[in-house]
Order: C-alpha cells, then structure tokens, then sequence
C-alpha cells in the first residue's frame, strides 16, 4: 500500500481502526519508517509546526508600536499643530514619532530573531524510530519534533510533550495531562487497545506525558492536528513590569493632555495671548513627553539578554529579564537542583531495623524486572540506585511488571523463582505497609521503625513480596497489566514486609556557594518538595542552609509560608499553591525546576526558571533557560535583570525630572515674559537631542546599590523623585531665567532664546551624569553628556542657527551660563549622595 498524504484524515482513521490497520493505512511499521521515507513525507507535508505561528511582519510591527500610549499623544499634539498650519512643529513631532517607531521596531525584531535563535537551541526534540534503509535494523535517536512525519514511530516518557497526535502501540502506566485540549484537570490514563474503544488510545499535540511510558505512530502532523484546529492559547497577561511603565505613561498622558489648555487660558487672561500661543503650548507638551521610552526598555532588556546568552542563559521573554531582578523569594525542588540526579543507597534493614541484604536483593529483583519489561525511555533514579549496589538477583526470571503508579504509590513485579512465582512490591512506606499481612502490633513497630529512619533525614521505601504465587494468578496478571485482577495479593493485602530501604540525596557540589551567594543578594530561599521534611532539612542544613522553620504542604497558611524554609510532602498543587500564598503577600516570586511536577508551580510564579535539560512540558513552560544545573547562572540572571531595570528606572528618573522643571519653568516664563520664552522649534529641537542623548542610560553601568538587593520597577517611588528634582530643576531654570534679565541684561529676544536654550542642554549634560545611581561613569554616557554641551556652545555659533532662531552671544554671558551648570552640578551631586546614603 502507498502512503497517501491525506491517509491520517481519512474518514475511519486511526480513531477506529486496530493498529495493524493503523500501520497499513500510515505505510509503516513497529520499526518506524526509513530516513529516505521520512524526508520525502516530511517534503510533501511540511513541518511539524502550528501554522500560526509566523513571525510578525514590519508593517504589522510599526503598527503595534503605535499603539504606546505616549505615541498616540504625540501623534494627536503634531494633528493640532498641522490644523493651526505649525508646519515646523507637526514636521518635528512626526519625525519624533518616526524614530521611535522604527527605533523600537528594530529593537524588538532583534531582540525576537535572537530569543527564536536561542530557543532552537532548547527545541523540543522526540525519540524517534527510524531504520537508514529497507531490511535494516531500526535505531533510535532524538530529532527536533518539527522533523517529525506521519508514520513515525516515538517513544515517550515522563514529562514528554506528546509532539504530533499519536495512536497507541504499547504503553505501560501511562497517564497523560490534557486539560489544554479536553478540559480534564487530573491526568487521563491512555491505554494501547489493538480494538480502539473511545480515544483512550489516542493522545493528541498539546498534551504531556505525567507518568507512565509509550511507544506510539504519529498519525497527524502541523496544521492537520487536533491542537492545530481547535486549539487557541490564551494572550500571556502583561507582566508587573508592563503595569508599571504603563501606569507611569498614563499618568503622564494625563499631564500632556491638560499642560496646553492650562497655558492657553493663564496667556489669555494674564498676557492677553490668544491662539498664537497654541504652537508653543503644544510644544510644551511635547516637551514632556519621554519619546524613547518604548526604544530605552526594549534596547535595555534585549542588551540584558543578550549578554545571558553568551553565558548560555535564555530569555525567552524580555519582560522577564525585569522580573528576575525583582525576585525577593526563590523557591525551588531539592531533587535534581539542590541535589545530584541520582540519589545514593545507604541502608537495607529487616522489619525490627536490623541490617538485612536480603531485602536489598528483593528490591533489585523489582527494579530490574520493572526497568526491563517495561522499558521506560527514563529509568527510575531509584532503580539505578538500587541496581548499583545489588547483589546477584539469582535464577529469577521476570513475567510481568507495573511500573512506579504515582497514585498507588509503589511498582511491582511478578517473576519466578525456584520454580515459584513471586509478587515484589516496592513503594512507599504507607503505601505497602497498608497491603501487608500482618498484626497491629507488628504494624505499629514497622512503622515506628520506617519513621526512625526518615526522621534521620533518608528517604525510606518498603519492600514486600507474596510467595509462592500460583501460576493462573501470572496469567491474570498479564491480561490486567493495568489493574488489579481477582486473587491479587495486592490489592488483598496479602503481602509479607521483608523490610526497608534506605536512600539519601548526595547534594550539589556548586549548591552551598550559589546558595551563600543569592542569600547575599537579599533573596529568601524556600525548598519546595515531595519528600519527608527531615530529608529535606538534612540537606540544606549539609548545604549550609539556615533551615528555620520546616512544615508540610497540609499545614499551610500565609503565615507559614512567610516562615518556613522547607515546605515538604508537596504535591505539584501544592507547589502552585505555595507560590501563589506568597505572590499575595507582595512577594515577587521565581520558580526554579526540571520536572513536570514543577510546571503548575513555574506557571504561578512571576518568573519560571529550569535548566536546558529539563523535560520538554517544564521548558516549554519557563521564562527563563539555563545552560546547565549550575545555580550560579541564576545569579548572573539576576544580576542582569537588576541592572537592566536600574538603567530604566534612572532614565525615567532623569528623563522625565528634567522634562516636568523645564516645562513648569517654561510656563512660569511665558507668564512674565512679553514674548515667548522660547520658539516651539526650539522646544523640539531641543528635545530631540535630550531623546538621543538618554538613549545612552541603556548602556550605562549598574550601581552597586542596585545589584545588592531585589530592584524593580515601583512607580510610586519614580513619581516621588521626579517631582523633587522636577521643582529643583524648575528653580535652576528660573535662575537662569534670573540670570539673563537681571544680570547679563539680556533683552531682545533672539538672544534669550539662545541662552535659556544654551542653559537647558548644559544643564540636561549635567543631570545625565550627577543624577544617576553613584557608580562609574560608562563610555557611552560621557560622549552622550559631551556631545549635549558641544551641541549647546557650538549651534548658535553655526549656519544652523538662523532658521532655528538663535544667535551668537557674548563670551561673558557663555560664563555666567556655565557658572549655573557648575553651581547645579554642586547642588545634585551633593542632594544625591544623601539620597543613597
């Protein structure tokens, strides 16, 4: 039969047909498909991609970046300037507008090929089955899933994302999470029925894996899945750091929008000004407006990320960058972050306690059977563990086996020994205490001693067994691999305890330095885990951890959480519970993880944080990718995010400082003046150049204030320092005011446009390095701070300066303009190293 592209969307598919007639109808076959097959399939359909998702073009770009509040404005200031026939005016505002658009359309379009470059790295990839030729032997290697044709055959795991829609060929456990498609919040156990009855042997592109293992055929793929068609992911919230630049815009807008009616009633009623003064009004208001907003947050956060990545850290979102360096409360597992992967056997003991090997043989027995007969694409840690230390299982011979429920809470094998057949049950201690014969009494002592054990801070599994198990009980057993079966000693309670096991989570070697290290940071650590709280304490007390308070996930209150240090017995709910306890409590949260049980808890948090080889559903999820399980890399992460937000905030600060005393001084100017305290060009003019010049606080160096504890963005903090040295700078610009009238005489108009004009730009020069965080100066700030002053003395010297109204002036009053600067620069340095004080 010839495979046909339109085969898997054939009326009576792979929903109804038997897997052979699956197989047939895909052309392939247990042994997956050739390499010559899948390119010529893969050729014909396309990739393994939703079509959706295309980047976003240039036009659609520059107009999205319209949509900014302080745009919008601008662009409604320059319409009312174009309807008074202010061409000068509506030109340079339409020039202002241009050049943040584009400026800001180019950040983010690099800013995004450089997130999608990076997030190639960390593609989604899918075990496939595939053969190099017809007759050869299959072989199994990873692949991007968007490689990924109909009528492959793959292999899933827990935590797998299921890459494409799947029919069932074997599956062992297998439960899979499909709220996002089926509205199902507990996970759905799929089983690979040869006769389908409903979907339960279908899983579709969308879904994860939560426990168990598979091998499945892809039938559907792209554009032809159920997720592609009936799928649609909600728009991601706007994160705090978006509700805080957007509160601060509108606040402004506000601003903006009642500066030129207030100027044009008190020039009306006091100065007998009319419309003529509506240009300069407008002007004003432009005045105030931080047009390089949108263009400084987007070049700060993408430089921010961009430096990650070469430590090999990725932003997937770069408001993220922001809320990472907000991170007061990083919590986080204790397997496979605090801890090495695999953890390490320490002890085998009888019921009373006492040193037993043969408990550890029964173990072994149960972990080899399970890993071999129902090959998981990821081995259990534990079994490894406990294989590596076994000692020889015997003549024992495997028929059957369940691998690890998280439901029940134990694995089991059956196998034959001696001649017998044999239950081997291995799982937690309640969990297989509670299917034991046995006395009260005996019952009480075992767990007494299992609770020794774990209160010693190890991690405790119970081993029993039901011998001489009659063989029509293993043939039930193979034909209800997925449940119990009448007779199940089991689900009988008919198990006799041989005693316990003994593990222990070898930590981290790079933990305790990290941890020291984000405790520097002003960071709370919490410890999030599945295990016994004892077990969770001995390790972070071995990391150098202040351990604190310690409770478990049904103790949970605000005020616990607030407290404790280690929260244990956590389910995957309970983790997300846990950091949205501390969210309300005002706590900007991370979420470091690698598992799936870890994803609800990355969703809540602020910002999701996991390591490149976490699994697909947990890196789909996170904000944040690190290169490896080092937790130094956080630290740079947040580093980077701090000082990204320190640039923002101290170009808001000055920016928007400078902007509201030249406006109110201006106004105050307008008022006593006969004339026009300067020209609505020269307004402009000299507002593009204080746009250009802050372009710079992008690239500025991080205070070391800024990098000891949390920073983020807080709005009503700005608001407070801008209108402090708003009315400071408004008072400068009344000196100089002063100064021109009174002192250098200046009467004519030209001239005192020129040197309030000369005045503004030396002082804005000023507060681009004094008004700053105190730390080093940057390059990039010195020129930019230059490049104003040289503007300032050297314009009205030039051609230039006619068609802009200036003109050249004294050298005395050139002196008595940089001796205000000077005096300024005195004042600010002096008021703002109090400040940080």
């Amino acid at each position: 039969m010839v495979w046909a592209p339109d085969a898997p969307t054939r009326a009576g598919g792979p929903a109804t047909l038997s897997q052979l007639q699956t197989l047939r109808l895909l052309d392939t076959g247990p042994r997956g498909l050739t390499e010559a097959q899948a390119e010529a399939r893969l050729l014909e359909r396309g990739e393994n991609t939703i079509p959706a998702q295309r980047p976003v073009s240039w036009p659609r770009r520059l107009a999205r970046s319209l949509r900014d509040p302080f745009t919008m404005t601008l662009l409604a200031l320059g319409l009312v300037s174009a309807a008074i026939t202010s061409w000068g005016t509506a030109g340079v505002i339409v020039l202002l507008v241009a050049a943040s658009c584009l400026l800001r359309s180019n950040g983010e379009f690099r800013a995004d090929r450089s997130t999608a470059a990076l997030r190639r790295l960390v593609a989604t990839t899918a075990t496939v089955r595939r053969r190099s030729r017809d007759g050869g032997e299959p072989r199994e290697r990873e692949i991007p899933v968007d490689q990924l044709v109909p009528g492959d055959v793959i292999k899933l795991g827990p935590g797998d994302l299921v890459p494409a829609d799947v029919r069932l060929l074997r599956a062992a456990g297998l439960t899979v999470h499909q709220a996002a498609l089926t509205g199902e919040s507990a996970p759905v156990p799929k089983r690979a029925r040869d006769l389908p009855e409903g979907d339960d042997h279908l899983c579709w592109q969308g879904s994860s894996v939560a426990s168990g293992s598979a091998l499945a055929v892809v039938t559907a793929t792209g554009g032809g899945t159920r997720f592609a068609g009936a799928h649609h992911a909600p728009a991601r919230g706007r994160s705090a750091f978006d509700q805080s630049v957007n509160g601060i815009s509108w606040i402004l807008v506000r601003l903006m929008l009642v500066i030129p009616p207030v100027a044009l009633v008190a020039g009306a009623v006091l100065r007998g000004k009319g419309l003529e003064a509506l240009p300069f009004a407008v002007a004003v208001a432009v005045g105030l407006t931080p047009e390089m907003l949108p263009v400084v947050v987007t070049t700060a956060l993408a430089r921010g990320a961009a430096l990650l990545a070469h430590r090999g850290v990725i932003v997937k979102r770069l408001p993220a960058l922001h809320d990472v360096g907000a991170i007061d409360v990083l919590c986080m597992d204790k397997t496979g972050t605090l801890t090495r992967d695999r953890p390490v056997l320490s002890a085998s003991v009888g019921p009373g306690g006492a040193p037993d090997p043969e408990v550890l043989r029964w173990a072994a027995v149960n972990s080899f059977w399970t890993l071999h007969l129902t090959d998981p694409p990821i081995p259990d840690p534990l079994d490894e563990a406990i294989l590596e230390c076994a000692p020889d299982l015997g003549g024992t011979e495997g028929l059957e086996a369940t691998p690890f429920d998280p439901a029940q809470r134990l694995s089991r094998a059956v196998v034959r020994d001696g001649g017998a057949n044999v239950v081997v049950v291995k799982g937690a201690v309640e969990a297989v205490l509670g299917r034991c014969a046995m006395s009260p009494g005996d019952r009480l002592r075992a767990g007494e001693v299992a609770r020794a054990l774990a209160e010693a801070g190890a991690r405790v599994l119970a081993v029993a067994v039901a011998d001489q198990y009659a063989d029509q009980h293993a043939d039930q057993y193979a034909e209800h691999s997925a449940g119990h079966s009448p007779g199940d000693p089991v689900a009988e309670g008919g198990l006799r305890l041989t005693g316990f096991l003994t593990l222990v989570d070898e930590p981290s070697p790079d933990a305790a330095a990290a941890l020291a290290l984000l405790a520097r940071r002003g960071i709370a650590l919490k410890v999030l885990t599945g295990d016994h709280p004892a077990t969770a304490a001995r390790t972070c007390r071995e990391l150098g951890l202040d351990v604190g308070a310690v409770i478990e996930a049904a103790d949970l209150t605000p005020a616990a959480a607030e407290r404790a240090t280690v929260i244990a017995r956590c389910t995957p709910d309970d983790k997300a519970r846990v950091v949205r306890v501390l969210r309300e409590a005002g706590h900007t949260v991370g979420f470091l993880g690698d598992g799936v049980n870890d994803s609800p808890a990355m969703r809540a948090a602020d910002v999701g944080i996991c390591p490149r080889a976490a699994v697909d559903v947990t890196r789909e999820t996170a904000d944040v990718v690190l290169a490896g399980k080092d937790l130094s890399a956080i630290d740079h992460a947040i580093v980077a995010g701090r000082r990204s937000t320190g640039n923002i905030v101290t170009y808001l600060r000055i920016a928007l400082s400078s902007n509201l005393g030249n406006v109110i001084a201006m106004l105050a100017a307008g008022l006593a003046l006969p004339f026009l305290p300067m020209l609505p060009v020269q307004v402009l003019l000299q507002n593009v150049c204080f746009d250009v010049a802050q372009l710079a606080f992008a690239f500025d160096r991080a205070a070391p204030a800024v990098l000891r504890g949390p920073f983020g963005l807080r709005p009503r903090g700005i608001l407070g320092f801008i209108a402090g040295f708003g009315a400071l700078n408004a008072g400068v610009d009344l000196a100089t005011f002063t100064v021109l009238t009174q002192v250098v005489g200046v009467v004519d108009e030209r001239s005192f446009h020129t040197g309030w004009f000369i005045e503004n730009l030396l002082t804005q020069a000023v507060i681009m390095l004094l008004l700053r965080p105190v730390a080093p100066v940057s390059p990039p700030l010195w020129l930019a701070a230059g490049s104003l002053a040289a503007i300032a003395l050297l314009l009205p010297l030039s051609p230039l300066a006619a068609p802009v109204g200036l003109t050249a002036l004294p050298v005395t009053s050139c002196l008595w303009l940089a001796l205000v600067a000077v005096l300024y620069g005195g004042v600010l340095a002096v008021l703002n190293r109090r400040r940080q004080l």
